[in-house]
């Protein structure tokens, strides 16, 4: 039986700022934005190469935005992809080097945060 994660709530103030954002600072496919009412409305965006997409949106749960921590995607190498933060006006820390990987990170406007991490050889 497989039970695979394919998709992840983040909590958002304003979905057009947040799908912006994801789309054309970091790179994520816009897969899905349906309004289905006044108050509802589903925004579904996925990193390149990920089988795991987010889902930003209204009435689609009472987290506060911002509220998220501990979100990771995991790249080929650190640097550049830390470069293409920042060269897409994306806050990201120096890489830091560490037993388990390499890591920058970035927040979204509302402060949800994410890890950048590279593997380490295995």
């Amino acid at each position: 039986m497989d039970f695979r994660l394919e998709l992840v709530f983040v909590p958002v103030s304003d979905v057009d700022r947040a799908k912006a954002f994801y789309a054309d600072k970091v790179g994520f496919v816009v897969d899905h934005d349906h309004q289905v009412s006044d108050d509802l409305r589903f925004v579904q965006l996925t990193p390149p190469g990920s089988a795991c997409s987010i889902s930003i949106g209204v009435g689609l749960s009472d987290a506060a935005p911002g509220s998220v921590r501990g979100l990771q995607v995991v790249v080929d190498d650190a640097d550049a992809a830390r470069e293409f933060l920042l060269a897409h006006d994306v806050d990201a820390p120096p890489v830091q080097d560490l037993p388990w990987g390499r890591f920058t990170g970035f927040s979204d406007p509302d402060g949800n945060q994410w890890a950048v991490q590279q593997l380490p050889p295995r």
